[in-house]
């Protein structure tokens, strides 16, 4: 049960090889790598509300088409997942994160300059959404190879880095515009970006691989005791075909066997010694992407809950502001509120970590209550009229939000759901069907909005998706018992098949054998 750890002195380029999961370790510098990596992917995706009426009046467009910009984003960061999980079996997840961080730099810089909408749709939308699906799945897919009893906790607390990112670039962005506008301040935004490359540097890769007992081999015997072993085995052999029966004797088994073994202080069967199970006979290929998963019925319903629930994670957070400042709330107070969303999301994904990391628990359904209670927290917008009222239902959503979305995609590890050895392709397929949702769901509350001429309206299309979301989420656990019921039925009807059926006359041959030689007996 000893943990070995190799290369612990060596650069972070070369992998960790440890005899089991860690949960710790390395694992702690990933940790503090992906805190960064949320806070600059979907922490400055989710303040990306406080450009909306800048862009809006800049380029003379209504709320869909700016809308369409994180819609893009985000579907092409969801879209593209599949992409990102092949490059990480191919190149590694370290060379990964690290282009990642350098196409989302890159989109944000270049964004600066736009004079268009569409200019907005190609760099933020296009080249900073690849950017931001290298650099996110891959950072927390090797975290959770990095932890096991630990990993809920871990994950949860490493991904608010994303909340700290909202509650402080939403005041601080907003305070920038007034002093530089709103283009140096993107500017700003997508240099300081740029340091995903450094948290990239520090994913290194794991390796387990396990010890196997064996025992040690006798010594070899003196010529000698074969040559007698062997004429003792031949001649018990011969005696035994009178009766039917076939006796292999070992040399183990044969009288006086012990006097010609050399002696030995200790016996021989306790003797086992522990080698390392290294690569000496090939490795499988690991497959690029694994689409078994489509197979897992418990699978295919998480990935519809994941669909819908898409749809009331990101436009809550870019609608939040023009929700406030049409209900005659200053700058000041709205960019406050986005603020306690987040801080009061943190505390939800502390929370939800806490209590997932609980055993034993059933984690899958700890999630179907977050999410029935977030679907809650959305249908409670509409009903806001002044600060207070929005700030309690924003408050309510961020800690809900912080409970779910900090935990559904490590969850993929869980046996309820795929298990940990397929999480690297589940999460890839999972993500990539989330896209679909990324595309529509800011946009379709964008049009919600023109149509009513009311920023709450789009709260609604959120809470919708969610409910079904919860729907599907509730059919998981289900899904997964029938299977493996299954499963077990098959292993079983399938080793009644691998017994032997003895032929009818086996016993007979054996009493016609054992009757002549009787007779045999009586001739002579």
């Amino acid at each position: 049960s000893k943990m070995t750890v190799k290369a612990v002195n060596m650069p972070c380029t070369t992998p960790n090889v440890y005899t089991k999961v860690p949960d710790g370790g390395w694992g702690w510098t990933i940790a503090f790598a992906f805190f960064f990596v949320e806070a600059l992917t979907y922490g400055i995706i989710k303040s990306f509300g406080v450009f909306f009426n800048d862009l809006m009046e800049s380029f003379d467009e209504t709320n869909s088409r700016i809308s369409w910009i994180i819609s893009i984003c985000v579907f092409v960061q969801t879209f593209t997942a599949p992409l990102s999980t092949v490059l990480s079996n191919r190149f590694g997840h370290r060379f990964v994160v690290m282009a990642g961080g350098v196409l989302i730099s890159t989109g944000m810089v270049t964004a600066s300059f736009a004079r268009t909408v569409v200019d907005m749709y190609v760099t933020i939308g296009v080249i900073s959404g690849l950017g931001y699906c290298l650099s996110f799945l891959p950072t927390v897919t090797i975290l959770s190879q990095y932890f096991d009893k630990r990993r809920s906790l871990v994950t949860a607390v490493a991904s608010t880095g994303e909340c700290f990112a909202v509650f402080s670039f939403a005041p601080a962005i907003t305070a920038l515009k007034e002093q530089i506008g709103w283009r140096y301040s993107l500017l700003s935004v997508g240099v300081l970006q740029l340091s995903i490359v450094i948290c990239g540097s520090l994913l290194r890769p794991i390796i387990i691989k396990e010890q196997e007992e064996v025992k040690a081999q006798p010594p070899e015997e003196p010529t000698e005791t074969k040559y007698m072993l062997e004429n003792e085995q031949t001649r018990t052999s011969i005696e035994s075909i009178d009766s039917g029966v076939e006796i292999t004797t070992s040399p183990s088994n044969v009288p006086g066997n012990t006097k010609a073994e050399p002696k030995s202080e200790e016996p021989k069967e306790n003797m086992q010694i522990l080698i390392e199970n290294n690569s000496t006979p090939p490795e499988p290929k690991t497959k690029l992407l694994d689409f078994s998963v489509m197979r897992d019925y418990s699978f295919i319903c998480y990935a519809f809950f994941g669909l819908f629930a898409t749809l009331g994670f990101f436009a809550p957070s870019l609608y939040i502001i023009p929700l406030s400042l049409s209900l005659g709330i200053s700058k000041d107070h709205s960019a406050y509120i986005l603020s306690a969303m987040a801080i009061a999301e943190v505390f939800g994904r502390i929370s939800a970590g806490w209590v997932l990391n609980k055993k034993p628990i059933r984690k899958i359904y700890i999630e179907l209550i977050c999410v029935v209670l977030l679907s809650v927290a959305l249908f409670a917008f509409p009903f806001a009229s002044e600060f207070w009222g929005l700030m309690t239902c924003s408050i309510f959503f961020g800690f809900m939000l912080g409970t779910v979305a900090g935990t559904h995609i490590p969850l993929l590890a869980e046996d309820d759901v795929v298990g940990i050895a397929k999480m690297s392709s589940a999460a890839g397929v999972y993500v990539f069907i989330q896209s679909l949702a990324g595309l529509a769901g800011p946009p379709l509350a964008g049009v919600l909005v023109d149509t009513t001429q009311n920023y709450s309206s789009a709260f609604y299309s959120c809470a919708a998706g969610m409910v079904l979301g919860a729907v599907f989420l509730s059919l998981v656990r289900p899904c997964k018992a029938g299977l493996c019921h299954r499963q077990q039925q098959r292993a079983e009807e399938s080793a009644a098949e691998v017994v032997p059926e003895l032929p009818d006359d086996f016993i007979e041959m054996d009493i016609g054998k054992a009757e002549n030689s009787g007779k045999g007996c009586d001739g002579m």
